[in-house]
């Protein structure tokens, strides 16, 4: 597996880091995949590797639609005027602790982008 720049090789790192704490949370809170995932431990690293880099990826997906999805809420939440019918009021549509999470990832996912901008200038030829 040979990568073009350290970009590539971060991103599919933090696609493997995603992908197998993915399959850790499913183990956790499901008894059967707990016994799937423990039998997979005895395969190849490099397959493994490859299932969670897989797996990674979509989970980011998902969380950017997520994430995505919340914002255009959010946006036409705000572009209707307080008081005009079909609108709804301005309290949270998530639970407190939820929002504050979304936020911590959110800076996360921003501090990981600056990170990932960072390394393609320095791998930039001037």
């Amino acid at each position: 597996m040979s990568f073009e720049n350290p970009v590539q090789l971060l991103q599919k790192s933090f696609h493997v880091a995603l992908g197998a704490t993915a399959s850790l949370v499913e183990a956790l809170q499901d008894s059967e995949k707990r016994h799937e995932n423990l039998s997979k431990l005895n395969q190849e690293w490099s397959v493994l590797s490859a299932e969670w880099a897989q797996k990674g990826e979509l989970t980011e997906q998902e969380a950017r639609n997520f994430v995505d999805s919340l914002m255009s809420q959010g946006s036409s939440q705000s572009t209707q005027t307080p008081g005009a019918p079909g609108s709804r009021p301005s309290t949270p549509t998530a639970p407190p602790d939820v929002q504050l999470e979304l936020q911590e990832l959110t800076a996360q996912i921003t501090a990981l982008r600056a990170e990932l901008e960072t390394l393609r200038n320095q791998n930039t030829p001037s």
